[in-house]
C-alpha cells in the first residue's frame, strides 16, 4: 500500500545467517533490525513462546503439521531445526508518529489474517 513502509525485526544473528540471508533475498526484501534486548517481542508479544499454544494430543500436533508442513511447501519456504525457535511475533503496524496502533500475534502453522492487516493499513490512512 502506498503511503507505508516496512521492515523486519530479528531476534537473533550468527546462529542461521544463511537462513536468514535465503529468508531476505527470496521471501522479504525489506531492511531488517535485531532487536537486541528482544524489545519488540516482549512488549508487543509477551514473551510468547509456542509451548504456550500447543496440544499434548498427539494426532493434532500431527495434524498440524502437515497442514503447516504443506503451506510452507506451497509457498516454496523451507524450515529447518537451526536457532531457538520457540519465541514467536508477530506484525505491528505505526501510525506517522511511530506509535504502534495494531498488533498481530503469530500463531505458529497458520496464515496471517491479510483483511484484517489492510483493514488496519486503510484505518490509519483514513486518520490522516
Amino acid at each position: 500500500m502506498k503511503g507505508f513502509d516496512m521492515f523486519g525485526v530479528v531476534k537473533e544473528i550468527g546462529v542461521d545467517d544463511e537462513g536468514l540471508t535465503t529468508f531476505y533475498k527470496d521471501h522479504f526484501t525489506y531492511p531488517l533490525y535485531k532487536d537486541d534486548g528482544l524489545v519488540f517481542y516482549n512488549d508487543f508479544f509477551g514473551k510468547r513462546s509456542i509451548f504456550l499454544f500447543t496440544t499434548c494430543n498427539p494426532f493434532k500436533l500431527y495434524s498440524g503439521y502437515k497442514k503447516m508442513s504443506k503451506r510452507l511447501s506451497e509457498k516454496k519456504l523451507e524450515g529447518n531445526m537451526v536457532g531457538e525457535g520457540i519465541v514467536q511475533g508477530g506484525i505491528i503496524i505505526f501510525d506517522k508518529y511511530g506509535k504502534a496502533r495494531y498488533a498481530y500475534e503469530e500463531e505458529t502453522g497458520k496464515e496471517l489474517d491479510m483483511e484484517d492487516i489492510v483493514a488496519s493499513l486503510k484505518a490509519l490512512q483514513s486518520d490522516e
